[in-house]
């Protein structure tokens, strides 16, 4: 999650964030050479007493700077075209979420399991110290990790947005309309996230948590879910 003077991206706990930080580096290096290479030339500019009464035109360096932005550009577009088409790719998911945006909670229905369906509403920080303020949910989803999951996102009300930073997912959640999307956990773990679309004024205590277990505990918890004990948590 994220900590206080943290200016980077979170820690990643799946390939796609590692992918998404990889390319903000990539092109991070490349928009600093811009910038030092412009800061270089204007610094020339200012402090040179050259004079040429006679220039009036010189094609090639027009070439030559028409060029290199062009080819810093496709150093740019190829992997992000690369990142978009991985971010879209559903491969053979093992579990289906399907997330409900409402105001001001979000609901889930594991639709491989019958009956496996609750609400998760944001917990005051008052209730218990040892929680996030504004972050921790009464009901966490509880997922396995090292498997594909998709996630099917929609709203009732209005538009919300369903985001987990650490995960890099960000998928909308429109009324009438049924969204997916997919990523793969790969490590345990608790992974915090928000609304991240302003859907109205309480918009920021729409919290999301996820419970990343082993697949033997959260087996553990569908079979003990229909006994009452479900919300224990199955970490051990």
């Amino acid at each position: 999650m994220a900590t206080w003077s943290n200016l980077n991206y979170q820690n990643s706990a799946s390939p796609l964030m590692e992918q998404i930080i990889f390319f903000h580096d990539h092109t991070l290096i490349i928009l600093i050479m811009i910038t030092i290479l412009v800061a270089y030339l204007m610094m020339n500019l200012f402090f040179n007493n050259y004079i040429n009464r006679f220039l009036l035109e010189s094609q090639m360096i027009e070439l030559i700077w028409t060029i290199l932005p062009a080819i810093t550009l496709i150093f740019i577009a190829l992997p992000s075209l690369r990142l978009l088409y991985l971010l879209d790719e559903l491969n053979n998911p093992l579990i289906t979420l399907k997330s409900i945006g409402h105001q001001w909670y979000w609901s889930y229905e594991y639709s491989d399991f019958n009956n496996i369906e609750f609400d998760s509403y944001m917990i005051q920080s008052n209730e218990n110290l040892n929680n996030f303020r504004l972050l921790d949910v009464d009901n966490r989803i509880i997922l396995p990790m090292n498997n594909q999951i998709r996630i099917l996102v929609t709203a009732t009300d209005v538009i919300h947005s369903w985001t987990i930073p650490s995960l890099g997912v960000k998928i909308d959640a429109n009324p009438g309309r049924l969204n997916q999307t997919s990523f793969f956990i790969n490590r345990p773990g608790i992974y915090y996230g928000q609304c991240s679309e302003i859907c109205g004024a309480n918009h920021s205590f729409m919290p999301i948590v996820i419970e990343s277990i082993p697949m033997k505990n959260f087996i553990n918890w569908i079979n003990n879910y229909s006994l009452g004990d479900w919300k224990q948590v199955l970490v051990s």
